[in-house]
């Protein structure tokens, strides 16, 4: 249980760090062919586009990375609160 529940916090990690990746080059604004832009966009996409369709961008600001870390950090703390006392 307690593998499963590592490989599941660092999952949750390497997509709060991709999603920040992608925040930030959303300001940047790189050349649309750049790897790692387009990493970002292909693994963040899936969860992003649900949020965003729920969501309305208020004042042009797109709240959905937002919504998906808080999200991704009350995950991280239930699955730590599953673990062995």
């Amino acid at each position: 249980m307690i593998v499963i529940q590592s490989f599941l916090t660092v999952l949750l990690y390497a997509f709060i760090i991709i999603t920040l990746i992608r925040v930030v080059f959303s300001w940047v604004s790189p050349f649309p062919t750049n790897p790692v832009s387009r990493f970002a966009w292909v693994i963040t996409e899936p969860i992003l586009a649900p949020i965003r369709r729920i969501l309305p961008a208020m004042s042009g600001i797109d709240l959905s990375p937002m919504v998906a870390l808080i999200a991704a950090y009350l995950l991280i703390a239930f699955i730590g609160d599953l673990g062995p006392r």
